[in-house]
């Protein structure tokens, strides 16, 4: 993905046809199913779903609070959930959710990998983004934050 793109629209035009396709496919997914209170916008060089500082300002790093995001690496295409790797139990019930699927997870700690599209369990990937409103999503991230000087 672009970089120095400014808006969504740009970045997805910046892609290779198949890319361009396939990233935009599931982003037709996440916003389909974003809950309220997110946006989606540009953020480090990738498309971000956040809650925006004017709802949460108190972020560790000054930055809006990401949700998930979607990115075109060299060799793959990435979508980062960091619900699922916030919260124990979003995270047990999306692996054992995925597996009963029948489709191969590449995952790291919040990026799912994918080469293609049909690698991706798309309903899956819808039912994760509307799981976590915006008022459960701050909660787990304050809770994630007790003792950590901001």
């Amino acid at each position: 993905m672009k970089r120095h793109a400014t808006t969504v629209e740009d970045c997805i035009q910046s892609l290779p046809p198949d890319r361009r396709e396939a990233i935009s496919k599931v982003r037709d997914i996440v916003l389909s199913n974003l809950p309220s209170g997110y946006e989606e916008g540009m953020g480090y060089g990738m498309i971000v779903y956040c809650i925006p500082l004017s709802r949460y300002p108190k972020t560790y790093n000054r930055q809006p609070l990401t949700m998930a995001a979607l990115a075109s690496q060299k060799n793959y295409m990435s979508l980062y959930l960091t619900t699922v790797y916030g919260n124990k139990e979003i995270e047990e019930w999306f692996l054992e959710q995925y597996k009963a699927g029948g489709k191969k997870l590449d995952m790291g700690k919040s990026r799912v990998r994918f080469k293609k599209i049909e690698d991706l369990p798309l309903a899956l990937v819808g039912k994760v983004i509307a799981r976590v409103p915006v008022e459960e999503y701050i909660k787990v991230y304050e809770a994630s934050r007790q003792g950590v000087r901001s």
